[in-house]
């Protein structure tokens, strides 16, 4: 265990290196983010390895889900990254003419980031891009139920680049508890809702600025318009992907009456399609990610009844694909966000009133709905509240590095991917400048006689 006097020497190395200016010029970061590309691409095969260690991931998964995506998040931010960093000129106000008026991106100092397990790799170091990007330092808080490749990630790190600018910890809950302690200057939270509670809690604490990447119960709705056969593929390919173990995989569905029987026999032919008769034999499906896990999951399939799937071996912690009917609002598997294999299918018969079970609940990191109508789309955008949304595809927003990723109410606050990693680790700061000539004398003292010019001039702007 790392001792709290260890992290704090450590905090402070980082804050002199940050304050020391390294950090603060477009080269360097250019440059690190360059490094951090050459890294993954270098490490591709001990990464592959330490994921299929922790929990069994497909190789092709890996590389899609947890390589792929930053190194084309490094390639995007670096052929922007001189523009982000500009001083942006806005208007100015007459009221202070003449002036002119600006917005700095400035680098918030020495970053705290939390990753996930469930993409262990990715989701530690996808922040990081944004801190690099935006000229902080870094203390990496990697899962500790993925230890090797919380192990290969430290490794890298300590490899590529100086403990002063950035490091991983490795540790327990215990470690995360200390590290919260500490006057970081930002922190970037991946994981779950009763976690991000208390890292917002232990940021309130200190004022520090917190993004909290957290989850939810993301609703998949169908209507009887949909494409049923492209439609079970998509719900099952975001669903099933690392064996459900995804912050927006479709956590269940909310279906047409009139189509719960012909989607739930597309559902499953697409499942064989995918992995086979025996999907634990597939070498393309992952497992869950420990026993504790495991078990949580395997209560939860006691709800309702199964129409495919539904096998599972604890030694290997398998649990097949699994699609559930005769479910409702009141069973375990829809009290908490799933988080694994199991799909509950739900029905509704008009419009309206899956919008309004779909209402009842916290606000979702992510909506899918598949339809044909154009109408209903947009009745189903408008509303209803969540983090992100797809029409007709699921989990395939957060790979655009234009569009923000992140939640709303308690599946988060604040996002990230793209510029918008760049902003998370930003402080935007206001700048006025002004000559020293003229200077008007409208706004010294004494005001004799002067309010009445004063409500003119504000009627003018």
């Amino acid at each position: 265990m790392t001792h709290q006097t260890d992290l704090s020497t450590l905090l402070n190395r980082q804050k002199a290196f940050f304050h020391a200016g390294h950090t603060r010029t477009y080269a360097f970061r250019s440059q690190m983010l360059q490094r951090l590309q050459q890294a993954i691409i270098e490490e591709e095969q001990a990464i592959t390895s330490a994921l299929a260690e922790d929990f069994g991931k497909p190789a092709f998964e890996t590389y899609a889900t947890e390589m792929a995506i930053l190194l084309a998040e490094i390639r995007f931010t670096r052929k922007h990254l001189k523009n982000w960093m500009a001083p942006r000129r806005v208007p100015s106000s007459f009221l202070n003419y003449p002036s002119k008026d600006f917005i700095y991106p400035e680098p918030y100092g020495v970053a705290l980031i939390i990753g996930a397990w469930n993409y262990p790799f990715q989701l530690t170091l996808a922040p990081v891009i944004g801190a690099i990007a935006a000229g902080c330092c870094a203390i990496l808080k990697p899962s500790e139920l993925t230890s090797a490749t919380s192990a290969v990630t430290a490794k890298l790190l300590r490899t590529y680049f100086p403990d002063d600018y950035l490091t991983v910890v490795e540790g327990g809950a215990d470690t995360s508890q200390q590290l919260l302690h500490l006057p970081f200057d930002k922190i970037f939270f991946t994981g779950s809702v009763p976690v991000g509670k208390v890292v917002a809690q232990a940021a309130a604490q200190q004022l520090i600025p917190v993004t909290l990447e957290l989850g939810g119960k993301s609703p998949c709705l169908v209507d009887e318009t949909a494409d049923l056969k492209v439609t079970a593929r998509r719900i099952a390919w975001g669903k099933f992907i690392n064996a459900g173990q995804t912050c927006v995989a479709p956590d269940y569905l909310l279906v047409h009456k009139s189509i719960e029987q012909p989607l739930l026999e597309e559902l499953k032919t697409a499942l064989t399609h995918f992995y086979g008769t025996s999907p634990k034999q597939s070498p393309d499906y992952a497992r869950i990610v420990n026993d504790r896990h495991f078990q949580r999951l395997s209560q939860l399939l006691l709800g309702g009844t199964v129409f495919a799937g539904g096998e599972t071996d604890a030694d290997e912690r398998y649990i097949a694909p699994t699609l559930l009917t005769n479910v409702s609002w009141q069973d375990a598997v829809m009290q908490e966000e799933i988080f694994g294999p199991l799909l509950p299918v739900l029905t509704y018969t008009t419009l309206p009133d899956a919008l309004e079970q779909v209402n009842a609940q916290p606000k979702p990191l992510a909506l899918y709905f598949f339809s044909r109508d154009k109408k209903a789309q947009e009745q189903v955008l408008a509303q209803t509240s969540s983090g992100g949304a797809c029409i007709n595809e699921t989990v395939s927003h957060l790979a655009n590095p234009h569009l923000p990723f992140g939640g709303v109410g308690p599946s988060g606050q604040g996002n990230y991917h793209g510029k918008y990693s760049f902003d998370a680790f930003s402080h935007q700061k206001s700048v006025l400048k002004k000559p020293f000539w003229p200077d008007l004398p409208l706004r010294y003292p004494p005001y004799l006689k002067k309010l009445g010019w004063m409500k003119k001039v504000f009627k003018w702007i």
